[in-house]
């Protein structure tokens, strides 16, 4: 039997990990769960997501260099928007504002001050990709 897998924990490369866990803590509201400044890596959570910050000394030894996108999958349009107002009030940097787009996803994008980015979004399905699924589950009338 396959064990279930537990949701990804991404590495996020930053360039100074105590400042990064003061901008995660302050601004996008995250708790710090452990600062290890002797290796470069800090552990941060927030409800069910876990993130990885991890400065350059820790990266060197394991070749991850570049900014990452993480995408966040919020459970409905309203949770999009309330989280986009929230991290608004922290003056978090924000690139885009929430916005539903044709490929069925309301989204926004956020950023951190090491240029890596958030897509935060609800999947809200267009009937196109709702047929699109039913076709290939094997039942072409629903979604129609």
């Amino acid at each position: 039997m396959i064990p279930e897998l537990p949701g990804a924990v991404p590495e996020i490369p930053v360039l100074d990990v105590v400042a990064a866990t003061e901008y995660y803590r302050d601004r996008l509201s995250f708790t710090v769960d452990w600062l290890a400044a002797d290796i470069d890596l800090a552990g941060i959570s927030r409800d069910q997501c876990r993130l990885f910050l991890a400065g350059p000394a820790f990266r060197r030894a394991h070749g991850n260099a570049s900014a990452v996108v993480t995408w966040l999958n919020l459970s409905s349009k309203g949770e999009v928007e309330d989280l986009h107002r929230a991290w608004s009030s922290t003056s978090a940097i924000l690139l885009s504002g929430p916005e539903s787009k044709p490929w069925g996803l309301h989204e926004f994008t956020a950023a951190d001050p090491d240029g890596n980015r958030f897509r935060v979004f609800h999947d809200f399905a267009t009937p196109e990709r709702e047929r699109a699924a039913s076709i290939a589950t094997g039942n072409p009338t629903a979604g129609v």
